[in-house]
């Protein structure tokens, strides 16, 4: 069943669902090395073209990159990355498709680097990456003219985005 944003979930997701490193590219990447140094997540994946091409330029390998060749809803140059595995998914704007929980556990279960290409909008699939990536991962996403943010997948966390997933509601089929 496909899920919809409800608009009082809209506001709630501006806010930071982890860490916020504040600063240019190059700060906050300096600044989340730093975290990944410190933390050893399991898993890195990334959510968003910008994020995910700051982390490649500075030697950062997420092993799931999620992007939609857009960056603030604007067309953009196909990030530059060779990953093992491409996978190519619809979710449109404002929805997760069940499509999105199947690829994102495929995905989790390869061994080497996996590029998601979203047709439509892939900022919803950082709830999904951290409901499903295992406990001690990272994900990490922009935030608008402020910088990124780092997201432990820990219980925490976890029971958080439940929650938000679980208020979205239910898209009828067309």
């Amino acid at each position: 069943m496909t899920l919809s944003l409800i608009p009082r979930l809209r506001q709630e997701l501006k806010n930071p669902l982890g860490t916020l490193l504040r600063g240019t590219p190059k700060q906050t990447m300096k600044q989340l090395t730093e975290l990944i140094l410190k933390e050893k997540p399991k898993v890195i994946i990334s959510v968003g073209d910008m994020v995910s091409q700051s982390m490649l330029k500075h030697g950062i390998q997420p092993q799931i990159i999620i992007v939609d060749n857009k960056v603030m809803r604007e067309k953009s140059e196909p990030i530059q990355m060779t990953a093992s595995k491409q996978v190519s998914i619809k979710n449109p704007a404002g929805t997760l498709t069940p499509e999105t929980w199947r690829v994102m556990n495929r995905a989790l279960k390869q061994k080497q680097q996996v590029q998601v290409l979203v047709e439509g909008e892939e900022d919803l699939l950082t709830l999904v990456a951290v409901l499903e990536a295992p406990e001690g991962s990272l994900v990490v996403y922009g935030q608008p003219y402020e910088g990124v943010v780092a997201v432990k997948a820990d219980k925490k966390t976890k029971e958080r985005v439940q929650q938000v997933v679980e208020t979205m509601e239910p898209t009828p089929k067309s």
